[in-house]
């Protein structure tokens, strides 16, 4: 998939949503509830044995049930799984760190890799590299302070602050410049994937869609 086409539907989202549940079912009956309410890029990460296998199903079922859907591997460590996310039907690639062995691999099979990054030293690299979208890694230990002066040096590329922020936490992050934000177990919890309380994450995405719209609105 065109890496371009990949970003600029990340932006326009808002948020990337990301989970793993070791239930093939459950895992689908969620992405159908984020699919229903018009999210359209989704990253399932690499988390567990079953999640490769996961990932598979779920990327053959979106040909059918979610044809419009991009469907991203995260927590891609190596070459290895980064190839087999690859075969199993990834649109895009999401790793906690960089490596120049990940960078090498992405461009060589020409797929949007989006690195994590929690330091001035690993951003000059990716932009030297031409990298523009990367995820800050991990968010909620860095802050919203962090993003601002990061974004006053670093203005062309765009950041994805990632892992532990909070719902209530979101306008504080586009304020500080976000362009995207992941967005992990505090709107997919590990209780409510457990308890198959679909309708939870429903309301939760629809907040947090919701409140999206009002921070971008008030910048």
């Amino acid at each position: 998939m065109n890496k371009e086409k990949v970003v600029k539907a990340i932006i326009a989202q808002g948020f990337l949503p990301l989970y793993f549940h070791p239930d093939e079912n459950t895992s689908l009956e969620i992405l159908k509830v984020l699919y229903d309410l018009g999210i359209r890029v989704v990253e399932y990460t690499n988390r567990g044995k079953q999640a490769l296998k996961n990932f598979r199903s779920l990327a053959k079922e979106s040909y059918t049930q979610f044809p419009d859907l991009i469907l991203g591997l995260g927590t891609v460590l190596d070459s290895k799984t980064a190839a087999k996310g690859i075969q199993n039907g990834a649109d895009f690639l999401v790793s906690p760190g960089y490596t120049k062995e990940l960078f090498r691999f992405s461009e060589n099979e020409h797929i949007l890799w989006i690195p994590g990054c929690m330091s001035p030293t690993e951003l000059i690299q990716v932009q030297n590299d031409g990298l523009t979208l990367i995820k800050i890694f991990p968010a909620s230990s860095l802050g919203p302070a962090f993003l601002k002066s990061t974004r006053e040096i670093f203005p062309d590329l765009m950041l994805v602050p990632t892992g532990g922020i909070d719902i209530s936490d979101v306008e504080s992050w586009f304020t500080a410049g976000a362009a995207a934000i992941g967005m992990g177990s505090s709107l997919i919890s590990k209780t409510s994937m457990d308890k198959k309380d679909f309708e939870a994450i429903r309301l939760k995405a629809t907040s947090l869609i919701r409140q999206i719209a009002a921070a971008r609105t008030s910048l």
